[in-house]
């Protein structure tokens, strides 16, 4: 289907759900998603609840990686409306001081525990746990990168979390030049093997490496100006080499091409955290102030959006997002302490759901 009849049927969805014309497009619209709750089984030490899930990636339905920011001490007696995750009893997962175990974790899409990764804990002593977890859709080894961001660095494990294959930047060590990094916060990658990390509160910049992390060029200063940035929080690539930034503090996403030429600025957004880009080119933003999902084109048009504010489903904040085989999408939530999962609602529109990414390489596990 061309991208012109995806947009008019898109505009025809809108249309019949009372969102008509490209300006209501702003608003946001019924959730197209249904909540699956409480989905995967806690599994903390007694007395003890996930800490802050700042990511989630889906390898396949058998083999789903989230992240998270060690596990936090329940308060003794436990509040009875505590509903598995800190955040349920008011509790902020970003404040409370956790202790680092099971930081990297593996569940099937049923939210059973599959794997711990409890050999690299220790990684994240000293600081505020694991950011966001990738897997290149062009790697047929699927490494999987992790990204610490108050150590100043990106750890890539085999796929099985046996070994640490390498590193980027220093530990604990902050630079502006070809080997440091500022906190950085994310990573995305080029059908080249290049790689690209979003880097990030300290630094305003995007750094580039090629496939075996020698440092090929960066982008980008702290500023409100084109080319400029303050907090680059996500960074996405597409299957033509664009590559999308989510310039979170200055409530826009700017898109360059592979070498860092600015091509174009989207705004319209508060605090955006995440960038997913689809197989088909459609490009979704994590909104988060409040938190909501923004759907775009790929010429930046935004289609579509619904909030994620209230009711059981609520999030503090969607810190990354991803979708499974079955079209089931999922968010970790940075503030409340939990991921969630959420399948299409019975009978809704293929154009208001967020897409599968392009699909990963190598065998499946």
């Amino acid at each position: 289907m061309t991208r012109s009849r995806t947009t008019a049927l898109l505009t025809l969805a809108l249309v019949s759900v009372g969102y008509g014309d490209r300006l209501s497009a702003q608003q946001p619209g019924p959730d197209p998603y249904m909540l699956v709750e409480r989905w995967m089984d806690p599994f903390a030490q007694a007395g003890f609840a996930w800490g802050s899930n700042p990511g989630v990636f889906v390898e396949s339905l058998e083999r789903i990686f989230v992240i998270q920011r060690g596990e936090i001490e329940l308060p003794r007696p436990l509040p009875p409306e505590f509903e598995d995750f800190v955040g349920s009893i008011d509790i902020s997962a970003l404040r409370a001081t956790p202790v680092f175990r099971n930081c990297i974790f593996i569940v099937n899409s049923r939210g059973q525990l599959i794997e711990t990764w409890t050999q690299w804990d220790h990684l994240f002593e000293g600081t505020n746990g694991p950011h966001k977890i990738r897997i290149s859709p062009y790697d047929p080894e699927r490494r999987v990168w992790v990204v610490n961001e108050r150590r100043n660095q990106i750890h890539v494990f085999s796929n099985d979390g046996e070994r640490l294959l390498m590193e980027l930047g220093e530990a604990f060590v902050e630079g502006t030049d070809e080997t440091h990094f500022g906190l950085p916060q994310d990573v995305a990658f080029l059908q080249d093997g290049s790689v690209l990390v979003a880097d990030g509160i300290t630094n305003s910049r995007v750094v580039k490496f090629d496939s075996e992390g020698r440092f090929v060029t960066s982008w980008g200063t702290r500023g409100d100006g084109v080319s400029q940035f303050n907090g680059v929080h996500a960074v996405a690539t597409d299957a033509r080499g664009l590559v999308y930034v989510a310039d979170r503090n200055n409530d826009r996403v700017q898109v360059f091409n592979s070498n860092g030429n600015h091509l174009d600025t989207w705004t319209g957004l508060s605090f955006p955290n995440d960038v997913f880009v689809t197989a088909d080119q459609d490009i979704w933003v994590a909104d988060n102030q409040p938190p909501q999902m923004v759907k775009f084109d790929t010429n930046g048009n935004r289609l579509y959006s619904w909030m994620l504010d209230a009711g059981p489903q609520r999030f503090g904040e969607v810190h990354e997002m991803a979708v499974d085989a079955e079209g089931s999408w999922y968010g970790s939530d940075n503030l409340l302490g939990r991921t969630q999962k959420f399948v299409p609602r019975p009978g809704a529109d293929p154009d208001l759901l967020i897409g599968q990414s392009a699909p990963l390489m190598g065998p499946r596990r």
